[in-house]
């Protein structure tokens, strides 16, 4: 089995979250804009992006401070497994969004409904298609 995994940010996401005290709990709750700038080399990898209204952000958690395996998610006070909750402080500090693109101009996308702080690496970007994304008959935990 393979001992490490190595990922190349393919870009950086600009947002007005300067500390993690001021981004939102949740992206669904955000109406802030935030800017992705594609590094140039990956730029022709963006062809068509722009016929989709909302993409997948995979990005580097950059700024985790370690993380624990029992947490208190946000508005809640009871201890949870960490693979039970979407808290940011993550063994491999990967985190996802779903974001509504407004718009691409050649290497830079311009997104709303952000919740990630300033200059974080962007290590993906994928369309979201719900038809691929919505399940029925969803548990949602506690």
């Amino acid at each position: 089995m393979q001992k490490e995994i190595k990922f190349r940010p393919i870009g950086i996401i600009y947002t007005p979250f300067k500390n993690r005290e001021e981004t939102p709990i949740q992206p669904f709750k955000s109406k802030a804009v935030g800017r992705i700038e594609v590094f140039r080399k990956y730029q022709h990898g963006l062809k068509d992006i722009e016929k989709f209204s909302q993409i997948i952000l995979i990005y580097n958690f950059h700024r985790s401070r370690g993380y624990k395996l029992l947490v208190k998610p946000f508005l809640d006070s009871e201890l949870r497994g960490l693979f039970a909750t979407r808290y940011p402080e993550r063994p491999n500090q990967i985190g996802i969004t779903v974001v509504r693109l407004l718009s691409r101009k050649n290497n830079i996308l311009t997104v709303k409904g952000i919740d990630i702080l300033d200059k974080t690496p962007v290590l993906d970007i994928k369309p979201y298609v719900p038809e691929f994304a919505t399940k029925t008959k969803v548990k949602v935990g506690w």
